[in-house]
């Protein structure tokens, strides 16, 4: 019980800062700017993290490589203690690797928990600025599926699509994962 525990408080802190620096990257990469609510939060959760970091690997080629470590280590340290409280039997390659296929699944899953946002609020038609920001992060993985699937009756399809590829991708990581630590 006590294992489980503190296997889900790891999952929690460690899978926030790893999502929070993969959207920290994805909304650098996207050009969208910080000063919105969204950026605030991503900004407080990682700036801790990310700007040490930046002085040790600097940015290459548009991509903030201080971002990709960031989720990197966090997810490794999760699958480290993890490691250690099972005993240390997994091993330090396996550990590595449990820790980029857990970076793999959080940057599907916030790309999933995004799509979904961006469908509920356009339900309701907000204006916040939230939805644009959301939006705008959507548009690149919506915007290829929109070319394929027609509306239906007015209504786009394209969230629908995207999150049953997504779930695709997230199946194949974990047998993947699966067949590696077999």
């Amino acid at each position: 019980m006590l294992f489980q525990i503190i296997s889900l408080l790891l999952d929690v802190a460690c899978g926030l800062l790893t999502g929070a620096c993969l959207l920290r990257l994805y909304m650098q990469a996207q050009r969208v700017p910080f000063s919105n609510p969204v950026g605030q939060l991503v900004f407080a959760f990682t700036d801790w993290l990310v700007v040490p970091l930046r002085r040790i690997i600097p940015a290459t080629g548009g991509w903030d490589l201080s971002c990709v470590l960031g989720a990197f280590l966090a997810q490794l340290v999760q699958y480290a203690v993890i490691t250690l409280l099972l005993g240390g039997a997994a091993g330090f390659v396996v550990t590595l690797l449990l820790a980029v296929f857990g970076l793999l699944r959080i940057a599907v899953t916030l790309m999933m928990v995004l799509i979904i946002a961006n469908a509920v609020l356009s339900w309701v038609q907000t204006r916040s600025p939230l939805s644009g920001v959301i939006d705008r992060l959507c548009e690149p993985v919506l915007r290829p599926i929109r070319r394929v699937v027609p509306l239906v009756g007015g209504i786009d399809l394209s969230p629908l699509v995207a999150l049953v590829l997504l779930q695709i991708v997230m199946i194949v990581l974990g047998n993947i994962q699966m067949g590696v630590m077999h």
